[in-house]
Protein backbone atom coordinates (compact mmCIF):
# COMPACT_ATOMS: atom_id res chain seq x y z
CA UNK A 1 0.00 0.00 0.00
CA UNK A 2 2.23 2.69 -0.95
CA UNK A 3 1.61 6.32 -0.66
CA UNK A 4 -0.79 6.17 1.88
CA UNK A 5 1.04 8.80 4.17
CA UNK A 6 0.69 11.10 1.49
CA UNK A 7 -2.93 9.87 0.98
CA UNK A 8 -3.61 10.74 4.09
CA UNK A 9 -2.56 14.42 3.53
CA UNK A 10 -5.55 14.78 1.34
CA UNK A 11 -7.78 13.42 3.78
CA UNK A 12 -9.68 16.04 5.74
CA UNK A 13 -10.00 13.51 8.92
CA UNK A 14 -6.49 12.85 9.29
CA UNK A 15 -4.65 16.50 7.00
CA UNK A 16 -3.59 18.08 9.83
CA UNK A 17 -2.19 15.32 11.79
CA UNK A 18 1.70 15.93 12.33
CA UNK A 19 3.86 13.41 9.77
CA UNK A 20 5.08 10.77 13.17
CA UNK A 21 0.70 10.03 14.15
CA UNK A 22 -0.32 10.29 10.34
CA UNK A 23 2.30 7.06 10.27
CA UNK A 24 0.58 5.51 13.02
CA UNK A 25 -2.03 5.52 11.17
CA UNK A 26 -1.08 5.03 8.04
CA UNK A 27 -0.03 1.41 9.71
CA UNK A 28 -3.09 0.35 11.07
CA UNK A 29 -5.17 1.01 7.64
CA UNK A 30 -6.50 -1.72 5.22
CA UNK A 31 -7.32 -1.47 1.92
CA UNK A 32 -11.14 -2.39 0.56
CA UNK A 33 -12.01 -3.29 -3.19
CA UNK A 34 -15.92 -2.35 -4.13
CA UNK A 35 -17.53 -3.23 -7.21
CA UNK A 36 -20.23 -0.46 -8.98
CA UNK A 37 -23.79 -1.06 -6.17
CA UNK A 38 -21.92 -2.87 -3.87
CA UNK A 39 -22.72 -1.92 -0.58
CA UNK A 40 -20.31 -1.06 1.75
CA UNK A 41 -21.93 -0.10 5.08
CA UNK A 42 -25.48 -0.59 5.47
CA UNK A 43 -27.61 1.92 7.60
CA UNK A 44 -28.86 0.43 10.98
CA UNK A 45 -25.69 -2.08 11.01
CA UNK A 46 -23.51 -1.45 13.88
CA UNK A 47 -20.11 0.49 12.64
CA UNK A 48 -16.94 -0.97 13.20
CA UNK A 49 -14.86 2.52 11.52
CA UNK A 50 -14.43 4.77 9.15
CA UNK A 51 -13.73 4.70 5.54
CA UNK A 52 -11.39 6.73 3.21
CA UNK A 53 -11.92 7.18 -0.30
CA UNK A 54 -8.56 6.55 -2.62
CA UNK A 55 -10.73 6.38 -5.94
CA UNK A 56 -14.06 6.04 -7.22
CA UNK A 57 -17.35 7.41 -5.97
CA UNK A 58 -19.58 6.12 -3.49
CA UNK A 59 -23.34 7.43 -2.95
CA UNK A 60 -24.78 7.64 0.42
CA UNK A 61 -28.37 7.10 1.01
CA UNK A 62 -31.26 6.79 3.67
CA UNK A 63 -34.18 4.48 3.69
CA UNK A 64 -37.65 6.03 4.93
CA UNK A 65 -40.21 3.63 5.34
CA UNK A 66 -40.59 2.60 1.11
CA UNK A 67 -38.46 5.67 0.06
CA UNK A 68 -34.73 5.94 -0.87
CA UNK A 69 -33.21 8.93 -0.25
CA UNK A 70 -29.55 10.46 -2.07
CA UNK A 71 -27.81 12.20 0.34
CA UNK A 72 -24.80 12.49 -1.36
CA UNK A 73 -21.95 11.62 -3.54
CA UNK A 74 -18.99 11.82 -2.35
CA UNK A 75 -14.95 10.57 -3.88
CA UNK A 76 -11.52 10.56 -4.15
CA UNK A 77 -10.16 12.21 -0.17
CA UNK A 78 -13.58 12.08 1.65
CA UNK A 79 -14.24 9.95 4.06
CA UNK A 80 -17.56 7.97 5.73
CA UNK A 81 -18.44 6.53 8.85
CA UNK A 82 -16.33 8.69 11.32
CA UNK A 83 -18.37 8.32 14.18
CA UNK A 84 -17.72 4.66 14.45
CA UNK A 85 -14.44 5.33 15.33
CA UNK A 86 -15.56 6.46 18.81
CA UNK A 87 -19.14 5.08 19.23
CA UNK A 88 -20.71 1.92 18.34
CA UNK A 89 -23.61 3.77 17.29
CA UNK A 90 -25.78 1.98 14.04
CA UNK A 91 -24.91 3.01 10.55
CA UNK A 92 -26.88 6.01 9.80
CA UNK A 93 -27.08 5.86 6.24
CA UNK A 94 -26.19 3.16 3.41
CA UNK A 95 -22.92 3.62 1.20
CA UNK A 96 -23.23 2.04 -2.42
CA UNK A 97 -20.17 2.05 -4.68
CA UNK A 98 -21.32 3.86 -7.95
CA UNK A 99 -18.30 2.53 -9.68
CA UNK A 100 -14.80 0.41 -9.30
CA UNK A 101 -14.02 2.03 -5.75
CA UNK A 102 -10.95 1.51 -3.55
CA UNK A 103 -11.23 2.08 0.25
CA UNK A 104 -8.69 2.32 3.10
CA UNK A 105 -10.43 1.45 6.24
CA UNK A 106 -9.78 1.84 9.89
CA UNK A 107 -11.42 0.38 12.82
CA UNK A 108 -12.82 2.12 15.90
CA UNK A 109 -10.78 -0.56 18.09
CA UNK A 110 -7.71 0.12 16.45
CA UNK A 111 -7.74 3.78 16.09
CA UNK A 112 -9.26 4.10 20.00
CA UNK A 113 -6.44 1.55 20.97
CA UNK A 114 -3.42 4.18 19.19
CA UNK A 115 -5.66 7.22 21.01
CA UNK A 116 -4.54 5.51 24.52
CA UNK A 117 -0.72 4.74 23.81
CA UNK A 118 -0.50 8.12 22.71
CA UNK A 119 -2.37 11.03 24.19
CA UNK A 120 -0.90 13.91 21.97
CA UNK A 121 -2.38 12.05 19.11
CA UNK A 122 -5.17 11.79 21.18
CA UNK A 123 -5.62 15.37 21.67
CA UNK A 124 -4.68 16.46 17.82
CA UNK A 125 -7.67 14.22 16.43
CA UNK A 126 -10.05 15.80 19.86
CA UNK A 127 -9.11 19.64 17.67
CA UNK A 128 -9.79 17.92 14.31
CA UNK A 129 -13.15 16.55 15.55
CA UNK A 130 -14.14 19.72 17.54
CA UNK A 131 -13.46 21.81 14.15
CA UNK A 132 -15.30 19.56 11.72
CA UNK A 133 -18.90 19.16 14.33
CA UNK A 134 -18.97 23.07 14.67
CA UNK A 135 -18.73 23.54 11.03
CA UNK A 136 -21.30 21.12 10.33
CA UNK A 137 -23.21 22.80 12.84
CA UNK A 138 -22.74 25.79 10.53
CA UNK A 139 -23.96 24.27 7.56
CA UNK A 140 -26.99 23.04 9.21
CA UNK A 141 -27.77 26.72 10.93
CA UNK A 142 -27.39 27.96 6.86
CA UNK A 143 -29.98 25.83 5.80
Amino acid sequence: MDGIDDFLQTVSLFRELDKKHRAVIARTVFARSFGPGEAIVREGETGVGVFMIRSGKVEVTKESGEEVEHLSTLGPGEVFGEIALLTDMPRSATVRATEPTELLGLTGWNFRAELQKSPDLAYQMLRITARRLAEADARLAAK
